[in-house]
């Protein structure tokens, strides 16, 4: 799943680098020697950031239009971090919990038949749902494809 997260960067007062304060997440701030290493470090401080929050079962806040957003500092400027979270929790979350669940034996039948993955299929369809608009409460930007699901089931 991959999110899009509005940064404001500006120059560092030393000349040496960019500040990246990711607005929408409160106290996600971090700083590169060049543009390109403070973009890696923002797309990382916010991907952390939200992985936390998800690991503790809270809410993420919504992502700010782009488009509404004004820089707050002198020299500063506006960018997207699109983060992949996918990658970065198979990397760096830590938290896992075991789950005992009820099937039709049909369904049981199809999934071992087609060699899928349950826990996979589970985890990928509440995360499709949770950044749906029907549940209140779970507030994300999703930015993918909705055939993710159905192309990952067909490619098994």
């Amino acid at each position: 799943m991959k999110l899009v997260y509005p940064a404001e960067l500006y120059p560092r007062e030393d000349g040496k680098g960019f500040v990246v304060d990711v607005i929408d997440l409160p106290g996600c701030i971090t700083q590169g020697n060049c543009l390109a290493d403070a973009i890696e470090m923002g797309i990382d401080a916010a991907s952390g950031w939200i992985l936390s929050e998800w690991e503790d079962g809270n809410t993420v806040p919504v992502a700010t239009q782009m488009q509404s957003m004004n820089p707050r500092e002198r020299d500063g400027f506006i960018s997207a971090l699109i983060l992949d979270m996918d990658e970065y929790a198979s990397k760096y979350g830590k938290k896992s919990i075991r789950k005992n669940i009820t099937i039709p034996a049909w369904l049981n039948t199809f999934g071992e038949k087609h060699g899928l993955n349950f826990s996979r299929v589970l985890q990928e369809a509440l995360l499709n749902i949770s950044l749906s608009n029907d549940f209140p409460g779970i507030k994300t930007n999703h930015v993918g494809n909705d055939k993710d699901m159905a192309d990952m089931i067909e490619e098994r």
